[in-house]
């Protein structure tokens, strides 16, 4: 196994394209998981822990959005100003893993696992971000939502980096919530990321760990709209209940070693619900 530790994204790049079936390093929370238990032996690796360019983040007030680059760690992204600005990437952050994983774990690997139990993209689907990648020659801007194709599958082409997202900063209610087998250190059962748009007079649901992508809730974020002023978020206990319900029914969710799928869907009514009365202003 050959193994080429990145200074810099022009480098980091150059291995790529020179060796395009390389596994990309980031943190190694998920791949050092797979090597470990002889699931995968990858022949050749690109490390990008050392890349600079990749592990800092800007807010862009002109424009009421964030880039954040794709090694920025957990660590940094459960605290300010993203516990300010985007409560909802705080607070799935802090589920993360123990404070070692989220010393090294990042967006950028969530997204380049692509896992539907990721804890941070809910929050990425929920607020429409927007994924960079970047080749040798190129680059491009992907939405969420046409970014993950599958089971961790994505866009993502074999010489292309994840070199950051931009996430809008929403003026409205934020929260993230997910079900595990127990209280931390968990991979979701089941989880939810509700955010308000008091600008569009959007409610904005997505759902993970209960579908082979993350899911949006079209439908169930159209019916509340026609039902009450999102602008003045006052949410009774009646429609939050509904909402809950409806939600529910639009997951996917599967029976595996971690739970049923009537489980994950009574879980997902009862987070969403939940989320949605947190939203009452």
């Amino acid at each position: 196994m050959t193994v080429t530790v990145a200074t810099n994204l022009a480098d980091a790049l150059a291995a790529l394209r020179a060796t395009p079936e390389a596994r990309l390093l980031q943190g190694g929370t998920d791949t050092m998981v797979e090597i470990n238990f002889n699931h995968y032996k990858p022949e050749h690796i690109v490390a990008l822990r050392k890349v600079e360019e990749l592990r800092s983040f800007s807010i862009q007030e002109d424009k009421g959005e964030i880039f954040i680059g794709s090694g920025v760690p957990y660590q940094t992204l459960e605290n300010d100003p993203f516990l300010t600005l985007l409560p909802a990437l705080a607070q799935a952050s802090r589920t993360v893993g123990s404070p070692q994983i989220r010393a090294a774990g990042s967006l950028g690997g969530n997204l380049g696992t692509c896992s539907p139990a990721g804890d941070g993209l809910p929050v990425l689907s929920a607020l429409d971000a927007i994924v960079h990648l970047r080749s040798v020659d190129d680059s491009r801007d992907v939405l969420f939502h046409d970014f993950m194709t599958g089971v961790k599958r994505n866009t993502r082409k074999p010489d292309e980096i994840i070199t950051g997202v931009t996430v809008p900063i929403l003026n409205g209610f934020q929260g993230y919530s997910k079900v595990g087998v127990r209280n931390a250190m968990v991979i979701s059962v089941a989880s939810a990321c509700l955010a308000v748009d008091k600008a569009t007079a959007q409610v904005r649901l997505a759902l993970g760990a209960v579908g082979p992508t993350i899911i949006r809730c079209r439908d169930t974020e159209q019916w509340l709209s026609a039902q009450v002023d999102v602008t003045a978020s006052v949410f009774s206990n009646a429609a939050a209940k509904e909402f809950g319900r409806r939600a529910a029914l639009e997951a996917r969710p599967i029976d595996d070693h971690r739970s049923t799928a009537e489980y994950r869907r009574h879980a997902i009514s009862v987070l969403a619900e939940r989320l949605l009365l947190k939203a009452n202003s």
